[in-house]
């Protein structure tokens, strides 16, 4: 019986018909091992294994590696775009005001949000991305509990 083995950054680049560099592979490997990074972000870490590498050439990568599926690109609002090494699943995203901290929240099992809007406009819906604005634990103010949930806290009225 043989261990399944995880397919390595260049077997993946391969896979999805992309050329293999040493450049992809520590992208790739980067966005995978640093959570939801900005692209200048990327560019030094991956300078750190290769050497020089243009911010345009990362988000030259960035876009093939987004598009063959092997990253995913997230666009707060009001910030800049975010890449993130998980993907194929239906996560959403804890995004805080204050900071930009990007945390990944899984979706609640068995419920597909948003995928059922009032009206489609005749849209064939595939996938939706939802976003959940608030202040980390590092910004929130002190003496600002958790008032139970996160469903709760999140849709709890502001008070006055």
């Amino acid at each position: 019986m043989t261990a399944s083995r995880t397919p390595t950054a260049a077997a993946e680049l391969r896979g999805a018909g992309l050329r293999v560099t040493a450049a992809r592979v520590a992208l790739l490997d980067t966005v995978r091992q640093g959570g939801h990074l900005g692209a200048e972000t990327i560019a030094g870490r991956v300078r750190e294994r290769v050497g020089h590498i243009s911010l345009q050439a990362v988000y030259e990568a960035l876009h093939a590696l987004t598009a063959a599926g092997l990253v995913r690109r997230i666009e707060p609002a009001g910030g800049p775009a975010r890449f993130e090494g998980r993907t194929g699943d239906d996560h959403h995203h804890l995004v805080c005001r204050e900071c930009g901290a990007v945390t990944d929240v899984d979706r609640v099992a068995g419920r597909a949000a948003c995928l059922e809007p009032a009206h489609a406009a005749g849209y064939l819906i595939d996938t939706a991305d939802v976003t959940f604005w608030g202040l980390c634990p590092a910004c929130r103010p002190h003496g600002t509990g958790d008032r139970g949930s996160t469903a709760s806290t999140l849709a709890a009225p502001p008070t006055t």
